[in-house]
């Protein structure tokens, strides 16, 4: 299976995203560069975290523009799967991929640390290798991760099970104490209504060796392998 990694000018996750589809996945990926108009074959697209164009404007609001998002829209509308982690779930809500918004953490503060999520829909080829309410630890590094949503848009995520994971406290219930930014519900990430395309704020791709602090992450990859080779 081939993974396409986007790199956008300010990207700086897209080698990380490159080396868990290799070394731990030991499938093939390759870079797509954002001028590109070819996914190059990729049966899953990631778009990377970082700061595309600087966040310029507004988080991922220049990166929605790039001329390989012609490309990435048009393979998610196909149902083929992409993933948005961190600046990538920004892109994917300015490009119309997911609802809602990323804005500033209530805190203004730029937080770096790992958090913990639970899964809350464990039945996406994202999270098919987690149990659902699995308490997971995974860093997060945003600026702008505060997830938000009109209330009809937010009840709507919550009854048709696309709140994928929520931010939670050393308990693992939903708190404002477990919540780094301020998101609305706690959300930390969601899936779109068809199930192909997923963003989240925390960092997978950062969690896949317990001698770095954890191998929590090495699940969401997993599933995908298993779900979307099958």
């Amino acid at each position: 299976m081939r993974f396409g990694i986007v790199t956008f000018p300010g990207s700086n996750c897209d080698y990380d995203a490159f080396r868990a589809v290799v070394d731990t996945l030991g499938e093939e990926a390759v870079y797509l560069w954002h001028k590109d108009h070819d996914l190059q074959g990729s049966d899953v697209v990631i778009l990377p975290g970082g700061f595309s164009y600087g966040d310029y404007l507004r988080a991922g609001a220049i990166a929605r523009f790039s001329p390989i998002m012609r490309e990435v829209i048009a393979h998610a509308r196909r149902g083929g799967p992409v993933i948005g982690i961190c600046n990538g779930f920004q892109i994917a809500c300015e490009a119309g991929l997911l609802p809602g918004a990323l804005l500033k953490n209530a805190s203004l503060k730029f937080v770096s640390a790992p958090v913990r999520i639970r899964v809350e829909n464990s039945q996406t080829r994202f999270t098919s290798d987690y149990d659902r309410h699995q308490i997971l630890t995974i860093p997060v590094a945003h600026g702008d991760g505060r997830y938000t949503a009109d209330d009809s848009t937010l009840k709507e995520l919550e009854h048709s099970g696309q709140v994928v994971f929520r931010y939670v406290d050393s308990g693992g219930d939903a708190t404002e104490a477990g919540n780094p930014n301020g998101s609305s519900n706690n959300i930390a990430g969601i899936i779109n209504r068809e199930g192909n395309v997923v963003g989240l704020m925390p960092h997978p791709e950062r969690a896949l060796d317990s001698l770095l602090g954890s191998d929590d992450g090495l699940g969401f990859f997993q599933s995908i392998l298993a779900t979307v080779a099958a």
